[in-house]
């Protein structure tokens, strides 16, 4: 088994990085621009603009992976709104390219994919329930879902999940609980929307079911998250419980009050029956991982 990662800078890809470390798997890592993660030997590490289709396919003809993990992507839900094109070229185009490079060398192509395919009406979905995207962002996915679905003739699987956090080196973003832990400890006054639910993934379980997949064999579309659906607001005022912080410096506030430019579903979540029993995902509570993330 030889694993391909685009996206290895990202925060998801230096953790299938680590874990194909630990466990001694064949890798390559591949990102635009320089390798940024130190636990990554430069010897593994390929540059690749993911929007090049020779690029692309040069690339996966003379590294020949059997499995490839596609986590790059343009992610700044109101910056894809903002930027349609650049979102699509990304998210979409340039997941064609992947797909039809790996059709050639019959390698297993995983995307990750997002809750926010779906619009929040219902809430717990599981993977046969039917998407309805409400922004670009969630709408170049939905489009990447069905183009592999669609084109792939090589081995596929679809991994969608919510909210991902942890920590990582030189990352060219934050996230939601590094940013809240940093505001909580400094007192800072925090307003927190308290009408959109999410189940908060941590990274390493992330990566690790998105192994067990290919490690596995497995095929299809998988729902990979924590545990537990919870408000925005409920998720920052449990970080302050756990780290001994001041709750009423975080003030509830609507979604209606933040003029974002694209719309996010009001409740996701997912039902992870289907990734508990094929692939053995057992995902850590919030307050699990919390200690070993800040250490």
């Amino acid at each position: 088994m030889i694993i391909l990662i685009t996206g290895s800078n990202g925060l998801l890809g230096q953790k299938i990085v680590d874990y194909c470390q630990t466990h001694n798997i064949e890798y390559f890592a591949t990102s635009k621009g320089d390798n940024r993660n130190s636990n990554c030997p430069n010897l593994k590490y390929n540059e690749l603009d993911i929007t090049i289709n020779e690029d692309v396919n040069r690339v996966l003809k003379d590294l020949t992976p059997t499995h490839l993990i596609h986590t790059a992507a343009m992610t700044n839900v109101d910056q894809c709104e903002k930027e349609k094109e650049g979102c699509e070229l990304i998210n979409v185009t340039a997941t064609s390219y992947l797909v039809d490079a790996c059709n050639k060398i019959g390698c297993h192509f995983q995307l990750l994919s997002t809750d926010f395919v779906f619009d929040g009406e219902k809430g717990n979905y599981s993977e046969e329930d039917v998407i309805n995207p409400l922004s670009e962002y969630a709408r170049s996915k939905a489009k990447a879902e069905k183009l592999v679905q669609n084109n792939a003739t090589c081995k596929w699987s679809i991994v969608r999940t919510i909210i991902v956090y942890g920590k990582a080196e030189n990352l060219s973003k934050s996230n939601i609980i590094l940013w809240a832990k940093s505001v909580l400890e400094k007192g800072d006054p925090l307003s927190i929307v308290d009408d959109q639910f999410r189940a908060p993934t941590w990274a390493e379980d992330l990566a690790k079911g998105c192994m067990a997949i290919v490690e596995r064999n497995e095929s299809g579309i998988f729902h990979m998250s924590g545990p537990k659906t919870m408000s925005i607001h409920e998720l920052i005022t449990r970080i302050a419980v756990h780290f001994g912080y001041p709750t009423d410096q975080i003030t509830r506030i609507s979604s209606s009050t933040l003029n974002q430019a694209a719309k996010r579903p009001p409740k996701t979540g997912f039902d992870l029956t289907k990734s508990r029993s094929k692939v053995g995902y057992n995902p850590h509570t919030l307050e699990e991982t919390l200690d070993s993330l800040f250490e």
